[in-house]
């Protein structure tokens, strides 16, 4: 290597570090700012945590067995969704205590409910403002709901989608071939006599044990009888 290249590498090699060098002095109180915000924004989360959410979700926690029990209870189950005067039920703790584990309960039992009383719309409301826990059983019997709910209101596609979801997610023995069924029924509503074969299959091949299986039979051959 040359002098001249030589001389050229090194104060290229100068001018790159000293502009590291000058934007971090030129920045630094810039810098300094950043990394309070960081620290500050760190220290309210878990603030927040700690001493909001945490106390809102114990609170919630203990309010919420009133409102289950009456569910439980046909000839109650308005006192459930609306509360007692005493006791909130499900639609007070939904909206007041949202971001807590007994809110989220609450908006999976209003679905239910309304779902009962035949508010359709207002049980896709509340079942979509549901967030997934991870349960196995729990998660697949909401997007079911949610699947139940667009069928009443006969937006078959919809509920084809959500039980289609329902079934796949979380799979068992329980929760899948019972929305399997659903499914096929309504790709039958639709025409869909294809869609509705390969869920009544489903069942029977991958969950023969289940109490769906032992009567899908009848449901493949009326499949197979319009195609």
């Amino acid at each position: 290597m040359s002098t001249q290249q030589k001389n050229k590498k090194v104060a290229t090699s100068t001018i790159h570090h000293g502009g590291e060098r000058s934007f971090i002095k030129e920045n630094e109180k810039s810098l300094g700012f950043i990394a309070l915000g960081i620290v500050v924004l760190v220290l309210l989360y878990f603030g927040y945590q700690q001493l909001y959410l945490a106390p809102r979700a114990e609170k919630a926690s203990n309010e919420i067995f009133k409102a289950e029990s009456y569910a439980q209870i046909d000839s109650l189950q308005k006192l459930a969704i609306n509360g007692d005067g005493s006791y909130p039920g499900f639609e007070q703790i939904a909206a007041e205590y949202s971001n807590t584990p007994s809110a989220n309960i609450a908006n999976a039992y209003l679905g239910g409910l309304y779902l009962r009383q035949g508010q359709y719309q207002d049980a896709i409301n509340a079942l979509e403002n549901y967030t997934s826990t991870g349960s196995p059983i729990l998660d697949p019997l909401v997007i079911g709901l949610l699947g139940d709910a667009y069928s009443e209101l006969k937006d078959y596609k919809q509920a084809a989608t959500q039980y289609k979801k329902a079934a796949d997610i979380k799979a068992n023995d329980f929760t899948s071939p019972l929305f399997l069924k659903k499914l096929g029924l309504v790709c039958e509503a639709q025409n869909d006599f294809q869609g509705a074969l390969d869920a009544y299959n489903k069942i029977k091949s991958q969950f023969p044990q289940s109490q769906e299986a032992s009567m899908v039979d009848t449901y493949i051959a009326r499949a197979e009888a319009h195609l």
